[in-house]
């Protein structure tokens, strides 16, 4: 059996492009979830130039942080391109060429592991349930800080090793292939900031059950948003009627008050860039260009 839980970036990226005409109906919780985020906005007094959304997906984070920060231009990186289409708002077919000067929000394509944009170019890092889908998030918060501004804000959400834990012991009945992803508990993400440097992290956690009325509902919700398993220690045969029922069956085992649960653990957390020695204290005026974006290369 393989335990493998690298992620196939081709594959991940084929999932979510495949998923960009559904996803907005399935994907319940990561709304709630960014208004939960965006909530805790209401504590942090930061107005940032310029804010890079990564793992945009199809736009719900960045129109809303648009509402809140309509001074401050946005940068929505996601790895799939159909995910833009679907966010991006129409072109008349007369300006096919539009000019992004003017406009507050633009998009690329990019992975978060390794971001098109230049060193210290945005004032907040904006990442909704994003870094469950990076292969090292070590590496991915060394970037993060490489692209943010001194004093610049990192916000993030993600989801921590009890998410799906029901399907996961269900599958566990089965076989002992990688049917769901490795999530990374939320104090060795802590830790992990602390070693790339990032200045007081706040970290906190919370369960979100959600209940369905049959396991295919659950499964059909998952590949709805594009949460393929796309491990490389996936089974890459079909996984067979007598042991898909197998799966069910445990999975069936755990139905409360005539519902299955589905429960996420759903990690939240922010940092700063510190300042330089020398300008702390000081008060520090920055400006980005309005008509352009810092996109590297």
């Amino acid at each position: 059996m393989n335990y493998d839980h690298t992620l196939d970036k081709h594959q991940l990226r084929r999932s979510f492009e495949r998923a960009a005409p559904s996803y907005d109906v399935a994907a319940v919780l990561q709304r709630e979830v960014c208004d939960r985020m965006l909530a805790r906005l209401n504590y942090i007094k930061h107005t940032p130039d310029f804010i890079l959304d990564i793992g945009s997906g199809t736009g719900y984070g960045s129109r809303n942080l648009a509402t809140r920060f309509p001074a401050s231009k946005i940068l929505a990186v996601d790895i799939a391109l159909s995910m833009h289409l679907k966010a991006r708002p129409p072109v008349p077919w007369w300006k096919p060429f539009a000019s992004a000067h003017g406009r507050q929000t633009i998009y690329t394509c990019g992975d978060i592991e390794s971001l098109p944009v230049r060193d210290s170019c945005s004032g907040l890092v904006w990442s909704n349930l994003t870094l469950q889908w990076c292969n090292d998030i070590r590496h991915t918060f060394s970037e993060v800080r490489r692209v943010l501004q001194p004093g610049g804000l990192f916000m993030f959400s993600t989801f921590g090793p009890d998410t799906l834990k029901e399907l996961r012991q269900a599958f566990r009945s089965v076989d002992n292939y990688s049917h769901i992803n490795r999530f990374t508990d939320m104090h060795d993400i802590g830790d992990m900031l602390v070693y790339n440097g990032f200045a007081t992290p706040v970290m906190d956690m919370e369960y979100i059950t959600l209940t369905y009325d049959d396991v295919i509902s659950v499964m059909k919700d998952l590949r709805t948003i594009g949460a393929r398993n796309v491990t490389e220690g996936r089974a890459h045969g079909l996984t067979g009627r007598v042991r898909w029922q197998k799966m069910i069956d445990h999975y069936e085992s755990l139905r409360v008050d005539g519902k299955l649960p589905a429960t996420f653990e759903v990690i939240y957390g922010h940092a700063w860039k510190p300042l330089p020695r020398k300008e702390i204290g000081k008060i520090i005026t920055k400006h980005v260009s309005t008509d352009q974006f810092p996109l590297s290369g």
